[in-house]
């Protein structure tokens, strides 16, 4: 670990513009935070993501360790189930991680199965051997459609090929410790599980076993990560206030933004590492306060790519977005750009002998600069370098935000209506017994949607 510094913010471009309003937004902060901690006190449902660094990770570990004896992991889950995962791995393992020969990959490869389009199913059983991938499905419920699709074809197939004794013997199930389709299946065939607490949802489970087990297998320092996420909550609660609280800061303003008319969020870290946790941020800022006709709309974009494709947009475009960019002090490795050579070269001499991590920091602060000169409100989020406990602190800054936030909308954040009602929709257009209405109302939702259409 290069120091103890978790990060550093700058909001001053956002707070200019909404400072009188900003100040009186502590006391619902202190309400938010006296919420959220009362409610993982009572272990409510939806709090318990407060609690999962501080939970004992030795029954997850030893199940990691099982999982890292195998060739490759394949993790079944989709929404928190996966986002989770691909965070993890896109932040702290190699790019390449699967490509790299196993003594220096230094554990399994690692796949995740979401999505159920069949030409992604197809393609990870092309590249593993049966015999040597261990699967870990993850749905806390047991029912998640797509979910259960997936694992349904990846057991069917390692019957075919094992028998059924192996198969079994190559499945972790993460499910709900007493209830749900997933653990009828556990009770039964007596696979290896690993409880989800049934007080975290999936959006906000990556720093459980959800997350934990597969990223542990594969190499990913966990106990950092948890630290990280420790050092940060002893943060928040450690504030003198308002303007000294980086989870009440992040919330105060994006609400203020929302109510000032900015319905978009966007985050832009300037790391190639981050591009996966933009991902997992917009699933967990858009699911958790998209309600009620309130909410702001996550916008990903990366650093500095999007700079040649968005940020025209950003700067002439409509003044309807919060920004957060995110800047990394110390790139790995160290990269110098060379000068050359060639005469017709020499108009690039002033890029000769700069290192590639401090052009993606000045990418950074031009962008940064650029907002500021157009009037755009910016946060500024700094980190000394990405690893796993400066990433665990992000991980437990941005779950608290987004759950400050919603307190300060008066919404619940824990909740998915939405979701909700589109699984029913699913349930009934596949079959399922007792969502035949839902069939009906597709049905007459597509004949309005048909009424009009040109070919």
């Amino acid at each position: 670990m290069d120091d103890e510094r978790l990060l550093r913010l700058a909001y001053g471009s956002a707070h200019v513009r909404w400072g009188d309003a900003f100040g009186g937004m502590e006391s619902a902060c202190m309400a938010a935070e006296a919420r959220l901690r009362e409610g993982a006190e009572r272990n409510e449902s939806g709090f318990g993501w407060l609690c999962l660094p501080y939970a004992d990770q030795e029954e997850c570990r030893a199940v990691s360790r099982w999982l890292a004896s195998f060739d490759a992991v394949v993790q079944i889950g989709i929404g928190g189930s996966a986002l989770g995962t691909f965070m993890l791995a896109g932040a702290l393992l190699h790019p390449f991680h699967n490509e790299l020969p196993r003594e220096k990959r230094g554990g399994p490869r690692l796949y995740v199965a979401d999505n159920v389009d069949p030409g992604g199913l197809q393609a990870i059983w092309d590249v593993i051997d049966p015999a040597e991938t261990v699967f870990v499905v993850a749905s806390k419920s047991g029912s998640t459609a797509e979910t259960m699709a997936n694992f349904l074809w990846f057991y069917e197939r390692l019957r075919n090929r094992l028998g059924e004794e192996a198969a079994l013997a190559r499945i972790l199930v993460l499910t709900d410790p007493e209830k749900g389709t997933l653990r009828s299946f556990v009770s039964e065939t007596r696979c290896r599980t690993l409880p989800v607490p049934p007080s975290v949802g999936g959006r906000f489970s990556v720093l459980s076993c959800v997350g934990l087990a597969a990223a542990e297998a594969v190499g990913i320092d966990t106990e950092s990560l948890l630290a990280g996420a420790r050092a940060m909550d002893a943060r928040i609660v450690g504030a003198s206030g308002l303007a000294d609280n980086p989870s009440w800061i992040l919330a105060a303003l994006h609400v203020l933004a929302f109510r000032d008319g900015r319905n978009m969020a966007v985050f832009m870290p300037y790391a190639d590492g981050l591009r996966d946790f933009s991902e997992w941020f917009a699933q967990l800022w858009g699911e958790s306060l998209g309600k009620a006709n309130l909410g702001s709309t996550p916008v990903r974009a990366l650093g500095a790519i999007d700079q040649h494709s968005q940020l025209q947009l950003y700067m002439s475009g409509p003044d309807d977005k919060l920004y957060t960019l995110v800047d990394v002090e110390r790139h790995r490795p160290g990269l110098a750009i060379p000068a050359g050579g060639a005469e017709s070269l020499a108009p690039l001499a002033y890029l000769a002998g700069k290192d590639f991590g401090e052009m993606l920091r000045v990418e950074a602060r031009a962008t940064a600069s650029a907002l500021v000169k157009a009037g755009r409100p910016l946060l500024w989020l700094q980190i000394p370098v990405l690893d796993a406990y400066r990433l665990g602190a992000l991980i437990f800054l941005f779950e608290h935000v987004t759950a400050c936030a919603g307190f300060l909308l008066g919404i619940d954040p824990f909740d998915q209506p939405g979701v909700e009602q589109g699984k029913r929709y699913i349930y009934g257009l596949m079959g399922r017994n007792g969502f035949e209405d839902e069939t009906t109302q597709v049905e007459r939702h597509e004949a309005i949607m048909m009424s009009r259409m040109w070919m």
